[in-house]
């Protein structure tokens, strides 16, 4: 059950993470308030923001006060079939003020994080060819040495035909925006703080708002067919997917996501938690979530066709090729006040751009 394991969603799309028991829950709310601000004019923090959740401070529910969630932007939300992978960065999982016992029960879950320099904590890939997810959890990312983790983390960019390089790709690039961060910041050293990734894995899925497209020309459609937010997805059978009343993409999608937090939060479940049942607003669920039907293929007739043509090949390059991904980092328990760079988390970047490049290569 996701919401014993700390993760929820909310009606309004962003997710809720129960905060940890002292001191790592009130640390991650302290490093969220410090980051987001409002006062914040520091440059290194500013462009932080650019690679975390975005933070929307935090909320208990009105039968349990007590209770603190962060409330945090979904990730997962804007995808269809959203494949999401969780790699725990650095040299070192624990932080400088663990315990020995500490040390030693992180050192021996995965002795080889001095070396590689990250940890798969727990996949969920969307497969093509079986319509079906396939999901790891941390005991596979604990399976993997320095000879295997190469093919243990392209599992994650295998849709069931083929490895999505593009997807690589566009990984790379992103992990290499954070690499920059890093290399320019001596004020913060994050231990046990993830990477989170999440790209598209329905068919080709190019994803592309109406409104955003300059050129689409939407004349031609039949009245009320393509309203501006209206979501297309271009495979090889151009239709409309269902789209929401306010041109959000369904609220199954974000499903995803509490699935996925479930894997390794595992001992999360083990904690104090009281067993109140937290269905946020499930009265008004339906309501926000009430979606417009879906249009059938046979509506797509010559008129509306060259439309929708119109849309696909005449969109940017750059949209066109580069993959729908999102790297962001998440989990920040243990995080301290530094005046060195951050030379494990470094590491353990600069080993995975290295692991992935290898994939590209191939």
């Amino acid at each position: 059950n996701a919401s014993l394991l700390g993760i929820l969603q909310h009606p309004d799309g962003t997710v809720l993470k129960q905060l940890q028991p002292p001191p790592r829950g009130p640390r991650e709310q302290e490093f969220y308030n410090k980051v987001y601000d409002s006062d914040c004019c520091d440059n290194i923090l500013l462009e932080l923001r650019e690679y975390l959740p975005k933070y929307f401070g935090v909320w208990s529910p009105p039968t349990a006060p007590n209770d603190t969630y962060l409330k945090l932007e979904d990730v997962t939300r804007k995808f269809n079939k959203p494949c999401i992978m969780d790699v725990k960065i650095g040299q070192k999982s624990y932080d400088p003020y663990a315990s020995a016992e500490k040390i030693q029960q992180q050192v021996s879950k995965y002795p080889l994080m001095e070396e590689i320099g990250f940890l798969v904590l727990g996949m969920r890939v969307y497969h093509v060819s079986s319509d079906s997810y396939e999901t790891q959890n941390q005991h596979y990312g604990r399976s993997l040495t320095k000879e295997t983790v190469k093919d243990g983390i392209s599992k994650f960019f295998y849709s069931g035909y083929c490895v999505r390089k593009d997807v690589v790709a566009a990984s790379i690039q992103k992990i290499k925006k954070i690499l920059e961060w890093f290399e320019g910041q001596t004020q913060l050293n994050f231990y046990a703080s993830s990477l989170l990734f999440v790209y598209e894995g329905s068919c080709q899925a190019t994803m592309v708002r109406l409104s955003d497209v300059t050129l689409a020309e939407k004349r031609g459609a039949p009245k009320g067919l393509l309203s501006d937010g209206d979501v297309l997805e271009c495979n090889n059978n151009i239709h409309v997917i269902n789209s929401t009343e306010n041109g959000k993409i369904e609220a199954s999608v974000s499903k995803g996501f509490s699935k996925f937090y479930a894997l390794h939060k595992k001992a999360c479940s083990k904690r104090h938690h009281s067993q109140i049942s937290l269905k946020v607003e499930n009265s008004e669920q339906d309501n926000v979530w009430k979606s417009s039907t879906c249009i059938a293929q046979e509506h797509l007739n010559g008129n509306v066709l060259p439309q929708l043509e119109k849309v696909f090949y005449h969109m940017p390059a750059e949209t066109k090729e580069s993959a729908n991904v999102e790297v962001r980092m998440i989990d920040f328990a243990h995080v301290f006040p530094s005046n060195t760079k951050d030379e494990g988390y470094i590491y353990g970047l600069k080993n995975l751009i290295t692991v992935l490049q290898n994939i590209l290569d191939n």
